[in-house]
């Protein structure tokens, strides 16, 4: 399942914002500290930085898909691994206990439970 991305109703509003001031005619002062160059390059950093939130998303949600793979083409070699001891020594070799399996001879037998009485 894929990660969600991030998006930001902060920076829309700033967008907005930001498109509504610099229609203002003539440009207003908004006092010190407050310039409409460096609020732009605010919002701007601040995209780029989601930017890269999400596409380093994206490169985790690759990595585990190709982790997953790599994991269950393991999980199918073990079986392989193991049934071709077995077909060799057979199932109740001590090769097959050395390469990860249990013997049949050590199997437990499943057992009927009877219902409590009482």
């Amino acid at each position: 399942m894929a990660r969600l991305k991030r998006s930001s109703t902060v920076l829309e509003t700033a967008r907005r914002r930001l498109a509504g001031l610099k229609s203002i005619t003539p440009a207003p002062d908004l006092g010190p500290g407050l310039k409409l160059d460096d609020y732009e390059q605010e919002i701007n950093a601040f995209s780029a930085t989601i930017d890269r939130y999400n596409q380093m998303l994206a490169t985790i949600d690759d990595l585990k898909n190709s982790l997953e793979e790599e994991e269950s083409a393991l999980r199918t070699k073990n079986t392989r691994m193991l049934s071709a001891v077995e077909a060799q020594f057979g199932p109740d070799s001590s090769q097959y206990e050395q390469g990860g399996g249990t013997p049949q001879s050590e199997r437990k037998r499943p057992t009927k439970k009877t219902p409590a009485k009482g």
